[in-house]
């Protein structure tokens, strides 16, 4: 199975990119679904009200999130492996570098847009509103 790799920069710090990703409310807000997630590896997450499920594999604050994580319509024991790695970057900016494996590939096609939709232009709007705010 093919893997998807992006890479998004992001106008914040990697703390407040790793808090809105794995902050249960902030999560929520910023994809408009619910979720609720574990802070620590071994931690179970649900996100798009159950949707999505799976666990935390490794968690190191503010720098990387990786998580098993499957959908509701996939085939029973079907998994893949989300990684978000958070980097540091010029002007207060974070880049993430992200990976997923082991997506079926009746779901590559829509995982790979969704992540863009679903996830990175929310959170990036997310960002700018709280940028904004706090100007």
């Amino acid at each position: 199975m093919p893997d998807i790799k992006q890479t998004v920069t992001f106008n914040a710090r990697p703390g407040l990119v790793f808090e809105a990703l794995m902050d249960s409310k902030m999560h929520s807000d910023f994809t408009g679904a619910p979720a609720k997630i574990g802070a620590a590896a071994g931690q179970p997450f649900t996100a798009f009200g159950g949707y999505i499920t799976g666990y935390n594999l490794e968690v190191t604050k503010n720098k990387t999130i990786v998580q098993a994580w499957r959908a509701k319509s996939w085939p029973k024991g079907t998994w893949s492996v989300v990684s978000f790695r958070l980097a540091a970057a010029k002007g207060g900016k974070t880049k993430l570098s992200f990976t997923h494996t082991g997506v079926p590939a009746s779901s590559l096609k829509g995982i790979t847009a969704g992540w863009n939709s679903s996830y990175w232009v929310p959170l990036k709007a997310t960002i700018k509103t709280a940028n904004a705010a706090a100007k």
